[in-house]
């Protein structure tokens, strides 16, 4: 643990900022996976809603730089032509 200020400051912001992260990005996984799902049990309706959340959670990763922009455009499109398939 550090003894100035603030870099005690500096440690409690960056362990704050890694928790809301990886919250955000276990719920980017969490919607991507709840596409699939609804992929493989042949369920357009409920795909195409979880899409439209998964599209707007891995948008909002980009933004803040939890993945880059590329890789939430690959996946995004991945995820439209496997609800598209259906």
């Amino acid at each position: 643990m550090p003894n100035i200020k603030s870099a005690i400051k500096r440690v409690k912001t960056s362990e704050a900022r890694n928790a809301q992260n990886t919250m955000e990005k276990s719920a980017m996984r969490t919607a991507v996976k709840k596409v699939e799902a609804a992929v493989t049990l042949n369920d357009a309706a409920a795909a195409k809603e979880a899409l439209s959340a998964a599209a707007s959670k891995l948008d909002k990763a980009a933004a803040k730089g939890l993945i880059h922009k590329n890789a939430a455009a690959r996946k995004k499109a991945r995820l439209t032509k496997k609800v598209n398939a259906l």
